[in-house]
């Protein structure tokens, strides 16, 4: 059916907002906008500026170990995490599935990324014994006995970069169903891992927080932070 070109445009401008109302269904914020209440971090370090989550050390106030603010409203294990990073020096990352160990500390897998050029988007096991387990622009499968292997590349880490922007908002995604994993930032794929370890040496659920690293001064800065919960593998 053939439209005039003004009934046409007003169609598309009615359909618009809700395509973006549905990409973002059953999404739940994890800020309220006003403080950190349902999260804990050192006071020292984190604060709420205008509804952006701040996480800044000085010369005059570092951090002795990295540091974490701390999501205390319950676990995450299938799931889908939006949210929008800025950064000014250093380095920090998004924990998820991950261990508290007391003190503001946390391990486990974690969403990289940083002021430099090289590890943004890859996939870091925080105080684990995989290290760097992707690097930006691969696919990886953790075997059984524990060894990675790169089984594709998902693009040229240095174009990656070009698309990152410096000291100005990154959108980053981290999803996760089952022993799947995938890294995105800007709406390129950063990381893909499987996890095809024993369940005992994997971790499917855990606690979710944002990383401040220790070091010279930085800030970093998180907003429109929201999750989503999926149901298993095949969600």
């Amino acid at each position: 059916m053939k439209l005039f070109a003004p009934l046409a445009l007003a169609l598309c401008v009615l359909a618009a907002p809700a395509l973006a109302a549905d990409d973002e269904a059953g999404f739940k914020p994890l800020f309220n906008g006003t403080n950190l209440d349902g999260w804990d971090g050192n006071p020292k370090f984190w604060s709420l500026k205008d509804g952006v989550v701040t996480g800044q050390t000085t010369a005059d106030n570092p951090t002795k170990g990295n540091t974490f603010l701390i999501w205390k409203d319950g676990e995450v294990d299938d799931f889908e995490l939006r949210l929008s990073y800025r950064i000014k020096n250093g380095n920090s990352g998004i924990q998820y599935r991950s261990r508290d160990f007391g003190d503001w500390v946390a391990g486990g897998f974690q969403a990289d990324f940083e002021a430099g050029d090289t590890y943004s988007g890859i996939l870091y096991d925080e105080r684990g014994d995989l290290g760097i387990v992707a690097e930006r622009g691969t696919s990886v499968v953790i075997g059984p006995d524990g060894q990675k292997k790169v089984v594709a590349k998902l693009g040229d880490s240095a174009e990656i970069q070009k698309k990152i922007k410096k000291e100005d908002w990154n959108d980053y995604v981290v999803t996760v169903q089952g022993n799947k994993y995938k890294h995105q930032i800007n709406g390129q794929t950063t990381a893909e891992v499987v996890d095809d370890r024993p369940l005992d040496k994997q971790r499917r659920s855990g606690i979710l927080a944002l990383q401040l690293h220790a070091g010279p001064p930085m800030t970093v800065e998180f907003k429109n932070v929201r999750l989503k919960r999926l149901k298993g593998d095949g969600a």
